[in-house]
């Protein structure tokens, strides 16, 4: 009796096992060897979602703002100064210090980034300014930025920004004499253009703790770090490549080797 018990239940359980087992096949997805949802790591992270498609990466939201500003503030005859202000530091907003600074002669050429005639670095401030030499006088250029990776900036297109033109003159300087606290310089203004001169005027900074004390033949505008002197009622025309000359008293702890001047109308 007992046999007959055993063999009736071994066979109602094998049925149910069956059962279970028909039913799981039925709601497996087609496909070869399909893996058990049990089979998987509860603590893997998927690549993909339950489609399949590739999970989106996040997009950074920069501010409504150009990463970098420039304008000219600046020329002479043969330079042109630009002022520049990086609003972000780093990608993905911003730039990299130190910018580069490239020149151009016509905006075409800058909005293809081609033909650069001049470039120069900036420091590492995110406020400053460049000064490009060597260029053309009278003429104007258009300026674009990099950053120290070479990451072009694709917004600004700075200019245009004009050279001065040629100056009409030039002067140079000479110590007369020297003492311990001052010295006597005399300043030769030379008429470098095709034209008579009707006016001059010549500045220059000092490189120390001098002064201007007196001038003659020269009507001083200023008398502090940065001098300025104009002609007097009486020497101010001058024929092509003729020169007149002006005096000055100084003092100084320390008396300067040369003073670099400027000449202009």
């Amino acid at each position: 009796m007992l046999r007959t018990f055993g063999v009736v239940l071994t066979a109602v359980t094998l049925t149910a096992v069956a059962g279970v087992a028909a039913a799981g096949a039925a709601d497996t997805p087609a496909g070869p060897n399909p893996v058990p949802l049990w089979t998987q790591s509860p603590s893997s992270s998927p690549t993909t979602n339950p489609t399949g498609s590739p999970t989106p990466t996040p997009t950074v939201a920069c501010p409504p703002a150009l990463p970098i500003t420039g304008m000219a503030t600046g020329s002479t005859a043969t330079t042109v100064t630009i002022s520049y202000s990086l609003m972000f530091s780093g990608p993905p907003c911003g730039y990299d210090l130190p910018m580069t600074v490239l020149l151009f002669t016509s905006r075409d050429d800058a909005a293809k980034w081609q033909n650069p005639v001049a470039e120069e670095v900036t420091g590492l401030d995110r406020n400053g300014q460049v000064t490009l030499d060597g260029l053309t006088p009278d003429t104007e250029y258009w300026f674009r930025f990099s950053d120290v990776k070479e990451r072009r900036d694709p917004y600004v297109i700075g200019g245009p920004a004009r050279t001065q033109p040629p100056s009409p003159c030039a002067a140079t300087a000479t110590i007369d004499a020297r003492w311990g606290s001052g010295f006597v310089a005399t300043v030769t203004v030379r008429n470098t253009g095709g034209e008579a001169l009707d006016g001059w005027l010549v500045r220059w900074r000092w490189s120390g703790d001098e002064r201007l004390q007196s001038v003659w033949g020269g009507v001083p505008d200023s008398a502090g770090a940065d001098v300025t002197v104009r002609n007097a009622p009486y020497n101010g025309t001058v024929g092509p490549g003729g020169t007149t000359t002006f005096g000055l008293l100084a003092s100084a702890s320390t008396v300067p080797q040369a003073i670099t001047l400027t000449c202009g109308r």
